[in-house]
């Protein structure tokens, strides 16, 4: 068993855009989420969403969430990379941190911008990762 720091994971995470943002409040219900290329990985993650859905009702209800990323096989034909992110999230509706964190690509699902009625960004706040690559597995509280 190998101890990474988060620097060192977050070089493993660079690639990966997409998690399955894993809500509790109702059931578990499980959906995948881009961080739109915000991966210099910190412990925070960041998406956006439309303000009237079920995850926003599910995080309003009970923050504790989990995002659960998954990569494609390593260098060489090497392991996936497996990380899981226990959590919680914050609902931001502030025009200029949604600005820090959006991204061209983001205009498909939001035509107005961060100006576009309804939209807020979803903040997750790691506690606890836990991450699998075929050699090194660990857990990395924060």
């Amino acid at each position: 068993m190998s101890e990474l720091t988060l620097k060192d994971l977050s070089a493993k995470m660079a690639k990966l855009d997409f998690a399955m943002l894993v809500t509790g409040n109702d059931g578990t219900s499980a959906r995948p989420m881009s961080n739109n290329g915000d991966v210099d990985y910190r412990g925070d993650s960041y998406f956006f969403s439309y303000r009237d859905t079920r995850k926003v009702a599910d995080i309003q209800a009970d923050p504790r969430v989990l995002l659960s990323y998954t990569g494609a096989v390593g260098m060489l034909g090497g392991p996936p990379l497996f990380v899981a992110v226990e959590g919680r999230a914050t609902l931001i509706e502030d025009k200029a941190q949604f600005a820090d964190h959006w991204t061209k690509d983001l205009d498909r699902y939001f035509p107005e911008g961060i100006d576009t009625p309804g939209i807020v960004m979803i903040a997750v706040h790691a506690k606890r990762i836990r991450y699998w690559d075929g050699k090194d597995e660990g857990e990395i509280a924060l």
